[in-house]
């Protein structure tokens, strides 16, 4: 079952996936409320795209008094390689078990037949977007690459695994989850306003 407004959130501390130490959810709830984005694998381009375009909302974020916190499914050494070169602005553990991911009810599901030609249709419109030249066709594979990225044996391993649903939580001071939203696509961050008065 899915995790909602009202269940408490499943406590967690992970090494962390883009420097030495860890990530505990408790540590950022001595502080204050926490808002979680758990991701997928370091293979999903989208996921990887998202991670580098929420840097306004980890700064509206923090001076609302919201520690931003985020968990992908890699194993830390591989994490740690990646975010090495493109640092996230917010902390983020690493769990390539989807232990937490499960501990939040985030199911996992067969890919739908269409998600390649979805995928394409919305990687071409990115790359329109960027500028970006493609052929007919190659439009998700040349986005995947497009930030330098090159797929490794685990990440090829965490791609043939049934496609994990992503998930965000706003968690108050107390622990109780206030807001969440599961998805196998992401969306648009919600507005910052909005998650402050829930808590």
């Amino acid at each position: 079952m899915v995790l909602g407004p009202g269940d408490r959130a499943p406590h967690f501390m992970l090494p962390a996936a883009y420097a030495d130490g860890t990530v505990s959810l408790a540590e950022y709830l001595g502080r204050g409320p926490v808002f979680l984005t758990m991701l997928r694998g370091l293979y999903c381009p989208f996921c990887r795209r998202h991670v580098s375009q929420l840097r306004p909302a980890c700064e509206a974020l923090r001076a609302s008094g919201i520690t931003h916190l985020g968990i992908v499914v890699a194993s830390p050494e591989r994490a740690r390689q990646y975010f090495r070169h493109f640092p996230p602005c917010f902390p983020i553990g690493a769990a390539p078990d989807r232990a937490i991911h499960r501990a939040y009810g985030l199911p996992e599901v067969v890919r739908p037949p269409d998600i390649h030609h979805s995928s394409e249709r919305e990687a071409a419109d990115i790359l329109r977007e960027s500028g970006l030249q493609f052929a007919p066709g190659q439009a998700l594979d040349v986005f995947a690459k497009s930030d330098g990225f090159e797929m490794t044996s685990e990440d090829d391993a965490e791609w043939r695994r049934p496609l994990q649903k992503t998930g965000d939580f706003l968690i108050g001071r107390d622990g109780v989850i206030r807001w969440a939203r599961v998805d196998i696509i992401l969306t648009a961050f919600p507005k910052v306003a909005d998650l402050v008065s829930l808590l």
